[in-house]
């Protein structure tokens, strides 16, 4: 079922995710910025397909929307406790091989288990339905209170009248809403100072082009898109002040996984003496992945590449490599920002302080 809608605003920020009498209803980003169209999700299957897809994304908003995807799946399991039970699990492990690399997919889906489990045993298969919605909104309420917390402690670190360079989307787009990179943006603005963005176009999914663009641009923030291969000149040039990034999954030791092409934005940026921030929720904090050399790395189809829409850009049956994340070495990162405080410089100790 596809509906059509005026984007979603919780608590006055955008959201790409909607709760409707216990179905998910997820912003198709692949569609946008030409279209705003909502798509309607209830069972766990078309929820993993649609994070596989890209109908949504960005690791928060993968977290939210898997523990929704979950909660409206389990409204139409068996009542007794055994067939809940199995298909409570094979849907967590339906939606846990969606996409590797995000970890709030898992954090959320690890707290979605542990409440359902727990008001199983004690109280039966209707008390684990409603544990589960309970569960699934309250982690996308909190998600929307981090970003607005670390958007306030990231703020400290813009100055005025800062151009701020950005990679890929991390903003309300994708979280559950208000934004972790673009939190932080949006914070500056909101306290008075006078900022623009340099929104990267981020191939090959083009999220910045067609999504942090079309996002700052509704919420009246100056942003100009660049080319990926831009970012050197514009840092050579003194036209950077900060870069302002989120994350997929940050390991014990600070190192950040995140959208392709951040290492190459975050090396450039030591190389000039920019600082570089990356905005991210504890919940993307992996205190069980040692360095960033063990966080598992989504490869995704070639025709990402090869192709815009119908358009092919590269000759038939070339080879195509689409590594969709790369690992940014802690030392080349100024600050962690969470909803808690701010990891500065990010190390083994100032990340454990955050968990604390």
């Amino acid at each position: 079922m596809v509906a059509k809608d005026a984007l979603m605003t919780w608590d006055s920020v955008f959201s790409p995710i909607k709760w409707d009498a216990g179905r998910l209803v997820l912003l198709d980003q692949r569609l946008l910025p030409e279209q705003e169209v909502w798509r309607h999700y209830e069972d766990a299957t078309d929820v993993a397909e649609a994070i596989r897809k890209m109908v949504v994304r960005g690791a928060p908003a993968i977290g939210c929307a898997a523990a929704l995807g979950l909660a409206a799946a389990a409204l139409r399991y068996p009542d007794d406790v055994e067939g809940f039970n199995r298909a409570l699990m094979r849907d967590i492990e339906l939606l846990k091989q969606s996409r590797p690399t995000a970890v709030n997919l898992f954090w959320a889906l690890e707290h979605q288990q542990l409440v359902a489990r727990q008001a199983l045993e004690e109280l039966g298969a209707d008390a684990a339905k409603q544990a589960l919605e309970q569960q699934a909104l309250k982690i996308w309420r909190d998600d929307v209170a981090s970003c607005r917390a670390m958007g306030r402690l990231g703020a400290e670190l813009i100055p005025e009248r800062a151009c701020i360079l950005t990679h890929c989307n991390a903003g309300a787009l994708a979280t559950g809403g208000y934004g972790t990179a673009l939190g932080v943006v949006r914070a500056a603005a909101e306290s008075g100072k006078q900022i623009r963005v340099y929104a990267d176009e981020t191939r090959p999914f083009l999220q910045g082009a067609r999504l942090t663009a079309w996002e700052l641009h509704k919420s009246g923030i100056d942003v100009t898109v660049s080319c990926d291969n831009m970012a050197g000149a514009l840092m050579q040039r003194g036209e950077i002040s900060c870069c302002v990034v989120g994350a997929d999954r940050i390991a014990a030791n600070g190192d950040v996984a995140n959208k392709i092409g951040t290492y190459m934005v975050a090396a450039l940026a030591k190389r000039h003496g920019v600082p570089f921030y990356v905005a991210a929720p504890r919940s993307t904090i992996d205190l069980g992945t040692p360095t960033g050399a063990e966080i598992p790395i989504e490869e995704r189809p070639s025709r990402e590449v090869t192709h815009i829409g119908d358009t092919a850009l590269a000759p038939e049956a070339v080879g195509v490599r689409n590594i969709a994340f790369d690992v940014t070495p802690a030392e080349l990162v100024t600050a962690i920002v969470t909803e808690v405080g701010v990891a500065q410089p990010p190390s083994e100790q100032s990340i454990r302080a955050l968990m604390d």
